[in-house]
């Protein structure tokens, strides 16, 4: 992630939008149930909001400074350092999982289907998945200069999300610039 993205995800400013943006959106679309899989926390902003929902959380991240920095400032959550899709993690666990802003993150599309289906295998009969992501815009590739910037496409990630073997996948623009989409593990 560049310096200059990372030091947007965690500002007052950041912090500030996910409050009044993301967390209302969380609380109307799932019940998080009383463990929840954080998917690329970054430096935790999005972590702070579900530990606020009452959940233990596992968060899992790939950047081994972000790992070692979230592990210090929130000793409450497990932290595993390494790549969702490998990372020894109990399958059937979890209550629900979360991808906030870092699909775009990974390395191809491929990858992000097969973390869709490492997801899928990770969640608890009837939990849900939820997300966001950006959309392809002149604003959002402009931020990601020098960074990993494999956009997904929202038209066909419900299709995708439904390969995986989860259902009912819904996706839906969330202002000029981004989506957020929810999906289920049939229970």
């Amino acid at each position: 992630m560049n310096e200059g993205h990372l030091i947007y995800l965690a500002s007052p400013e950041w912090a500030a939008s996910l409050r009044t943006e993301l967390l209302p959106w969380i609380q109307e679309t799932a019940d998080l149930g009383d463990h929840v899989l954080e998917i690329g926390p970054g430096p935790g902003l999005t972590t702070d909001l579900l530990l606020e929902l009452g959940a233990s959380v596992t968060a899992v991240e790939i950047d081994a400074d972000l790992a070692a920095k979230l592990r210090d400032r929130l000793p409450s959550v497990k932290v595993v350092r390494g790549d969702a899709i490998t990372a020894e993690l109990p399958g059937g666990q979890y209550s629900a999982i979360t991808c906030f802003s870092m699909l775009h993150h990974m390395e191809s599309p491929d990858d992000q289907d097969r973390l869709f289906a490492r997801l899928y295998k990770l969640l608890r009969p009837g939990a849900a998945l939820l997300g966001t992501d950006p959309l392809d815009t002149e604003f959002i590739r402009e931020a990601h200069i020098d960074d990993t910037c494999v956009l997904v496409d929202p038209d066909t990630l419900a299709d995708r999300l439904h390969a995986a073997g989860f259902i009912g996948a819904r996706v839906v623009q969330a202002g000029e610039h981004q989506f957020r989409f929810t999906a289920t593990r049939p229970a």
